[in-house]
């Protein structure tokens, strides 16, 4: 079965000059803030990090370039890109949905979502946010574009969500947020500053 996530799928979105929608330099960037964040929060280095829809595990150089020692785990539906790159980078075929019968080993310093959520139906948002809060000790950056932001990408099958729609779901998932897409887990937040804490 073509699950849609082929070779020519990842060549577009991520590679095609024109059309991809982040580049090496951003992702770095964006790892280094995601790293921070969880080392001021867990006050030590982060061990490890689960990507939940790693597509081919880009994420991975990103966060090793900064933590060498860190254990990268990835999962996928994409059978193309488990198999081209599953052995070399770590990489499950899965979902948000399987995180429950993968037998992944946490609690994760570290849990990646980026671009995945709005494309996901909200019954299965909301079982996966809760599994995907139950694995996670430090810090979830759940990157994502609600109905409030100019869309860049894949909108085929872009669900338009509201900005109080996500806040909600990760609430009632029991997730705080400390800004730029970073949530953290409630055991984490009840001993941090107010302000500390973002009001989303």
């Amino acid at each position: 079965m073509n699950d849609g996530l082929d070779r020519a799928y990842y060549d577009r979105w991520y590679r095609h000059p024109r059309h991809k929608v982040s580049t090496p330099a951003e992702r770095a960037r964006v790892a280094r803030t995601i790293i921070s964040v969880a080392e001021q929060l867990l006050e030590r280095r982060v061990r490890n990090a689960l990507d939940v829809g790693c597509g081919e595990g880009l994420w991975r150089a990103a966060l090793l370039s900064v933590r060498p020692l860190l254990r990268y785990h990835g999962i996928d539906p994409s059978a193309y890109a488990v198999r081209r790159f599953g052995a070399r980078r770590n990489l499950r075929r899965g979902d948000i949905t399987s995180l429950d019968t993968l037998r992944l080993r946490g609690p994760f310093d570290i849990i990646i979502c980026n671009d995945v959520l709005h494309y996901v139906p909200t019954p299965e948002l909301h079982a996966g946010m809760r599994a995907l809060a139950e694995r996670l000790c430090g810090v979830a950056y759940l990157g994502l574009f609600t109905s409030a932001d100019d869309i860049e990408g894949d909108t085929k099958t872009f669900l338009r969500r509201t900005p109080s729609f996500y806040r909600s779901a990760f609430a009632r998932a029991g997730l705080e947020s400390v800004g730029m897409h970073c949530w953290i887990p409630a055991a984490l937040a009840k001993d941090r500053a107010a302000l500390e804490l973002s009001d989303a």
